[in-house]
């Protein structure tokens, strides 16, 4: 029989511990958040249709993008056990200096229509986190204002070889000048990839007031108060604004960029150059033959190419063939800092973040942000110290398994022959 008794009152008031109530609503809702995917929704409750979906959307099916998050969950850990890691260092070193975590922020295009503050945000927080910050071409901020945003941590800058190549000779001038260290060389763009979200929302730059979207920001003034209340967009290399995102795109890229480019870029950039959006064995050989600082497996965020190859698959193979010769990272797909630490130990030397930290953007702009890389951080640690490694050169293939769902015909005839 078990003994009762009335609760003495004391008692009652030890566990009635009220939490202190949290009245900034942003700071609320942004703690609230415990994943990117929880950041993922808030977000596509504060920002209109057109600009979420030019975000969240990819090309065509859209399937690169979902096979590229599909694979990172298709991994198996192995933990080791019995190793002392009430530390953990997530520092590393990429393309010639340091990084306080295994990620940056990647290279996203038009960021300020996602919300307001936009590179400035992206640039500081990744300054104030000791990780790397990634200007795009299609930056909705200069390169001189990333530089004040982020006036001592390290930036990076993504060119597209335009059509005018003299735009961007001076772009590649302006961030050597103002201290930009790791210029990424695009290859994956001779044109626009089908992003029909876009079409289908008529996603223009400057956004155009129509009846639908009038109605879709009623329940978001807030989005519509800052675009307009704020300075005019401006692009870190366009001059001209008008016209669909396809129009802009197709405007700033050139199908007929070549090798011969790489060279006269690579002769005009004083830092390290990184060929992002590599797809393939072949090329990640040619590349390191020719020299090149490192290279990012990337199908562009599955925005180019639909049914390109999944640049986590892709990776133990390139590692492989060039991992002792170069410094590989990686993009694509990376919603969770598990994510990062299997591709840092299947051969990854760096990852690259670009829905994530939009996502964040969207949520809470610069303390957005913040939360974003504060998720993957803590993510990144708690993985870790579950593998019980405590450092990330510790990290080896030996720790993750990828598991089969999407093998090539011939690979699996070949596995089946080997069985028999």
């Amino acid at each position: 029989m078990v003994n009762r008794q009335f609760p003495k009152p004391v008692e009652l008031l030890e566990l009635m511990q009220f939490k202190k109530p949290e009245l900034d609503l942003k700071k609320r809702r942004l703690e609230n958040a415990l994943t990117i995917e929880d950041l993922q929704r808030i977000a596509k409750r504060r920002t209109p249709k057109a600009a979420f979906d030019y975000t969240e959307g990819a090309a065509e099916g859209e399937l690169s993008l979902a096979r590229a998050r599909q694979a990172f969950q298709d991994i198996e850990f192995h933990p080791s056990i019995l190793r002392d890691v009430s530390t953990v260092d997530t520092s590393c070193t990429i393309w010639g200096g340091p990084s306080a975590l295994p990620f940056g922020i990647a290279p996203t295009g038009f960021t300020r229509l996602m919300q307001t503050e936009g590179e400035v945000a992206g640039a500081g927080a990744a300054g104030a986190a000791g990780i790397p910050f990634t200007l795009s071409t299609l930056g909705t901020t200069s390169i001189e204002g990333v530089k004040a945003a982020n006036p001592t941590g390290r930036n990076w800058f993504q060119l597209y070889v335009m059509r005018q190549r003299e735009i961007s000779y001076e772009l590649v001038k302006r961030a050597a000048a103002n201290g930009f260290d790791t210029l990424f060389f695009t290859v994956d763009t001779p044109v626009a990839g089908a992003r029909l979200r876009d079409k289908r929302n008529g996603f223009s730059i400057p956004p155009q007031l129509t009846l639908g979207t009038i109605i879709n920001a009623i329940p978001r003034p807030w989005w519509w108060y800052d675009f307009l209340t704020t300075p005019k967009l401006e692009f870190a290399s366009l001059s001209s604004t008008g016209g669909t995102v396809g129009d802009l795109l197709n405007a700033a890229m050139d199908p007929s960029i070549n090798f011969e480019d790489l060279e006269i870029i690579r002769s005009m950039w004083p830092g390290k150059i990184v060929i992002k959006g590599v797809q393939n064995v072949e090329d990640s050989k040619k590349l390191v033959d020719l020299g090149v600082d490192g290279i990012v497996l990337s199908n562009h965020g599955g925005r180019q190419l639909d049914r390109a190859p999944i640049p986590f698959h892709l990776l133990p193979e390139v590692v492989k063939e060039v991992g002792a010769h170069t410094e590989i990272a990686i993009d694509t797909g990376i919603m969770n800092g598990a994510d990062i630490v299997a591709a840092y130990a299947l051969g990854a030397k760096f990852t690259l973040i670009g829905r994530a930290y939009l996502y964040g953007l969207m949520a809470g702009g610069r303390a957005g942000v913040d939360r974003t890389i504060q998720i993957l951080t803590d993510q990144v640690v708690r993985t870790m110290k579950l593998l019980e490694v405590s450092t990330l050169e510790e990290l080896t293939p030996a720790h993750v398994t990828q598991l089969t769902r999407l093998v090539p015909l011939g690979r699996q005839e070949a596995t089946a022959r080997a069985l028999a």
